[in-house]
């Protein structure tokens, strides 16, 4: 089997979704997982489809082939998606402050510093109900591996958590 990857894009409107399952349909391929959603009026997402080696090249095309209906962009890599050791740790956080520029680069950055590999990031802004301005919220499921000293990275995100003014929750 043949492992796709598909990033999906376009201008949102009913039917994006189910023109890129009919394709993957009818090609012998199946939708094995995927993320996706609306933001700011573009539907954009990333999807895993799995397909026989001899139906993948013609699976691609027909893909790519949306793109030039003018339903959305679609990029398609191949590839079995790599896998993280056995051992490694799954640690969720939790973010949530004051909105400001930066705040994703400044937590990134610390997970990257420890080798934390980020499954998972959502974001969202919204009006601070209180105090006026905008909250910023984030929830980030990241892979850690065993040779992570866990006190070391708590530290520095306790440290980044000061600095920036948001709270931080490992759970």
């Amino acid at each position: 089997m043949t492992t796709l990857i598909l990033t999906v894009a376009g201008a949102d409107r009913p039917g994006l979704v189910a023109a890129v399952a009919d394709v993957v349909d009818s090609h012998g391929g199946n939708w094995e997982n995927s993320s996706l959603a609306e933001l700011a009026g573009t539907f954009a997402g990333v999807i895993e489809v799995s397909v026989a080696d001899d139906r993948s090249d013609e699976l691609a095309s027909a893909l790519r082939g949306l793109q030039g209906q003018g339903l959305l962009t679609v990029a398609v890599l191949t590839g079995a998606p790599e896998r993280g050791a056995d051992d490694d740790q799954v640690l969720e956080i939790q973010v949530l402050g004051n909105d400001r520029p930066g705040i994703v680069r400044e937590v990134s950055g610390v997970l990257n510093a420890h080798a934390l590999s980020i499954e998972e990031l959502a974001t969202e802004t919204r009006d601070a109900a209180m105090a006026g301005g905008r909250l910023f919220e984030a929830s980030v499921v990241a892979k850690v591996p065993a040779s992570v000293d866990l006190d070391a990275l708590r530290s520095d995100l306790e440290r980044l958590a000061t600095e920036i003014q948001v709270d931080i929750t490992l759970g």
